[in-house]
């Protein structure tokens, strides 16, 4: 069997935008050869992905998922090229599965990368420049640690970075690839919003011992 290597794996989707796991497969059935795997996903009806990455999207549906418990809920939007899409069982079990996930992911709180305020990254950049772990560093070592750092932190805020909840060897946006490949149509997750039970409600707390002790003291007058 060929060797496979992470490389080819990338190289395969760039140029189809199919998904990495895919890409993978594609080439373990081609022997190696990225002709024959392009050929494969096309087959499948997988390389497609990329170039409908340009289209108009104003179809869709807002979802909305709730926690067993009511304690948290999502609300989304994933758009699709045409009514009739949005109608397919397909895409309607899309959204209810991405709604699922930011209601599994806490921290996620855009959609992409690029969503992310400039002025986000260059905080967490002052962040991490003071950590002491790089004092003593040299200057062009410590960029690069930061560097790879920051990106680390803002792929943890983005939801299409994270690992699919279903299946963890994709990811959110290998996951929508995968359905344009499917469904014919660009498919792009444009907002969402997490609620949390309680959330920025200032909670008054009690003092348990002075309570008892004040207690104790009406008692005795």
């Amino acid at each position: 069997m060929a060797q496979i290597s992470a490389k080819d794996v990338k190289e395969l989707r760039d140029k189809t935008g199919a998904g990495m796991m895919d890409c993978k497969k594609a080439l373990s059935e081609s022997g190696g050869d990225s002709e024959k795997a392009i050929e494969w996903l096309r087959q499948k009806g997988m390389a497609s992905a990329s170039k409908k990455e340009g289209r108009v999207a104003a179809e869709g549906l807002v979802g909305s998922y709730i926690h067993t418990g009511g304690r948290v809920g999502v609300l989304i939007e994933i758009n699709c090229e045409t009514d009739f899409v949005a109608r397919r069982e397909e895409f309607q079990e899309l959204v209810r599965n991405i709604a699922m996930q930011v209601a599994a992911c806490p921290n996620v709180e855009y959609v992409r990368v690029e969503d992310i305020p400039a002025e986000i990254a260059e905080k967490e950049k002052s962040i991490e420049m003071g950590r002491d772990d790089l004092a003593g560093k040299p200057e062009n070592i410590r960029e690069k640690i930061v560097e790879g750092r920051i990106g680390k932190r803002l792929k943890e805020l983005a939801l299409l970075e994270q690992p699919y909840i279903r299946d963890t060897n994709i990811t959110v946006d290998e996951l929508v690839k995968q359905m344009v490949a499917q469904l014919g149509e660009n498919i792009r997750v444009r907002r969402f919003v997490r609620f949390v039970l309680g959330e920025g409600i200032e909670k008054e707390e009690s003092d348990f011992a002075a309570e008892v002790a004040a207690q104790a003291n009406v008692g005795k007058n």
